[in-house]
C-alpha cells in the first residue's frame, strides 16, 4: 500500500470575506473529490481570507498510480480560475 500525500497553498485574491474564499475552497474540494476519489480538507489558514492549504491524500497499490493522481489534482487546483497555487509539497509513504 503505497499513501500519496500532497499539500498545496493557494492563494485567492478576488475573496474578500471568509464566505467568499470558502465557496472556492468547497467547490474545488468536491471537484477533487469527485474526480480523483481522493481525501482532501483544508488544514491551514483557515481564517484567512486569500489563503488556503489543502491536503490532497491519495492511496493505491502503486507509488506510481499515487503519483499520478497527486499530479493531476495538483495540475486542476493549478487550472482553477478563482484561485492561485503558490506552494505544493508531494510525499509518498510505503507501508
Amino acid at each position: 500500500m503505497v499513501i500519496g500525500s500532497l499539500r498545496i497553498v493557494l492563494h485567492i485574491p478576488n475573496s474578500h470575506s471568509l464566505k467568499e474564499k470558502r465557496q472556492v475552497i468547497r467547490s474545488l474540494t468536491s471537484r477533487l473529490r469527485r474526480t480523483f476519489n481522493v481525501a482532501v480538507a483544508e488544514v491551514g489558514d483557515q481564517d484567512v481570507w486569500q489563503r488556503a492549504t489543502l491536503a490532497v491524500v491519495a492511496v493505491s497499490g502503486s507509488g506510481r498510480h499515487a503519483d499520478e493522481i497527486c499530479q493531476k489534482a495538483l495540475h486542476m487546483a493549478g487550472a482553477e480560475r478563482e484561485a492561485l497555487v503558490t506552494e505544493s509539497h508531494f510525499e509518498l509513504v510505503h507501508m
